[in-house]
């Protein structure tokens, strides 16, 4: 095996899912009257965005677990994956760039249409080595499925990330394989919010055992290595039992299949090939040979052999469990609530002002007075500091990765938000800055003087009237964290 230490291929893989967790047997108790077919499908949990979240936001978390795994030089680029982008003329990817805090001069995508573009652009990053470079790619869906249906179920919302670079890698590239094939398995019209999907034996029987069968087939030939030496399969398919037919047929061993994560997670659509991949690499041994495949208009297959430096972060946790099915077809938009006048607000963005305090909003850009140390939000031309006062004296910092605490909390039952009640409070930061700000993915009784935070991206206010929807930065509690005394 080469040195990891000079090599290129994949640096980190990362993924984020939403901390609410929707029972699926919640889900099928509504519908038992008109679909009981479902009941086989109401097992387990499946992945529920708040409110606040959608693409954008879960793909910056991914970003920032894969970046604090890889934090040496940056990101040269930044491909964004997926078929439920917030914004169908706007750069979602820049968006999310900005908040990672990434250069300026970072060559940044949006990329759609297919479940399998995100390992169609790793596959390409990976194909392709470019010196000095560091390449991610990021995959986020937050899919809304029709009541009633099976996708209601089966889909989950979460977001996956990958780098590729030199340096240590944790993989290296073995084969690829590209296979172009308009087989229309589902589809959605652009402005639609559901997708239709045709027969399951159908897209079985013609899809994944030929179409995607023949391509692993391929990419093994081309790397000139035998099935039943893959060690690891990962092979996204919503359908049931699909992984082991395929497996099956090209001859990979049954033991290879790796865990979907499907029965507390749910299907991650464009992100699930890199979700499955970063469960894969955690479980691998040295040595151990590594096929990714992505199906969907055709099939992308990738063949990876583990390297013996450890995967840096960690998954993420089992969540909090959500039993209230009402409230997800509120945060989807599905049903519209009586929430009163106070709810009747005009959010008309001003974009100018958006512009000029951009650095403000995308990194939570506050400042430090070069002359006393003070650091304080927002940055202004004047140190806030009494025995300094100071002009033009600060510098930037962000307050995005910064640790902070709890120093008082407000319970707002008469202020409009869409998961009341409206939770906000003032946060002291770590070395300095104090900041009033709003609170996400609180429960009601959790917060208390001292308690550990970190700051997660959200949205904060949409303009439904105009379809455009602002994003800023939240406190969010540290758990796990010891609970101030």
């Amino acid at each position: 095996m080469n040195d990891p230490a000079t090599d290129f291929g994949l640096l980190a893989t990362a993924r984020y899912v939403p901390r609410l967790r929707l029972e699926r047997s919640e889900v099928f108790a509504q519908h038992r009257w008109m679909a009981p077919g479902l009941k086989s499908l109401a097992k387990g949990q499946r992945a529920m965005a708040n409110w606040d979240e959608d693409a954008v936001t879960m793909a910056v978390e991914a970003g920032r677990s894969l970046l604090a795994a890889t934090p040496a030089g940056g990101a040269t680029e930044l491909t964004l994956a997926s078929t439920t982008l917030p914004f169908a003329d706007r750069l979602n990817a820049g968006i999310v760039a900005a908040a990672l805090g990434l250069d300026s001069n970072a060559v940044v995508r949006d990329v759609a249409s297919s479940a399998r573009a995100a390992l169609t652009e790793l596959a390409a990053s990976l194909r392709h080595a470019v010196p000095g470079s560091t390449r991610i790619t990021v995959a986020s869906e937050r899919r809304t499925a029709r009541p009633g249906s099976a996708q209601e179920l089966i889909f989950g919302d979460g977001a996956a990330a990958a780098s590729v670079g030199s340096g240590r890698p944790i993989a290296t590239f073995v084969a690829a394989r590209s296979v172009h094939a308009d087989f229309v398995d589902h589809f959605r019209q652009t402005g639609e919010p559901y997708e239709y999907g045709w027969e399951e034996r159908w897209v079985r029987d013609e899809g994944y055992m030929k179409v995607a069968a023949e391509a692993i087939k391929q990419c093994l030939a081309d790397a000139g290595i035998s099935a039943a030496n893959v060690a690891h399969f990962a092979l996204p398919a919503p359908l049931p039992r699909i992984n082991e037919a395929v497996a099956k047929r090209v001859g990979i061993p049954a033991t290879a299949l790796v865990a979907t994560a499907g029965d507390t997670v749910g299907d991650l659509g464009c992100a699930q090939p890199l979700a499955m991949l970063d469960i894969a690499l955690r479980a691998a041994a040295p040595g151990a040979l590594i096929l990714v495949t992505a199906f969907g208009s055709g099939c992308d297959v990738l063949l990876l052999k583990r390297t013996s430096v450890p995967c840096p972060g960690a998954g993420p946790d089992a969540g909090k469990p959500e039993t209230s099915y009402l409230k997800y077809l509120s945060f989807t938009g599905q049903i519209a609530l009586a929430w009163g006048m106070r709810a009747e607000m005009d959010n008309k963005p001003a974009l100018t002002a958006a512009w000029r305090d951009h650095t403000r909003t995308e990194r939570f850009e506050g400042g430090c007075c070069e002359r006393c140390g003070t650091v304080q939000f927002p940055l202004s031309r004047l140190c806030v500091n009494p025995e300094c006062r100071a002009q033009d004296s600060q510098k930037p910092v962000s307050f995005a990765d910064r640790p902070a605490r709890v120093l008082s909390h407000t319970s707002d039952f008469l202020a409009y938000t869409p998961a009341p009640p409206f939770q906000f409070g003032h946060i002291d930061f770590d070395g300095g800055g104090r900041v009033l700000m709003e609170f996400a993915d609180t429960d009601r009784d959790e917060l208390s003087v001292g308690l550990p935070l970190r700051m997660v991206y959200r949205i904060k206010d949409l303009d439904a009237a105009r379809g455009f929807r602002r994003y800023f930065w939240k406190a969010t509690p540290v758990r796990g964290a010891a609970r101030p005394t």
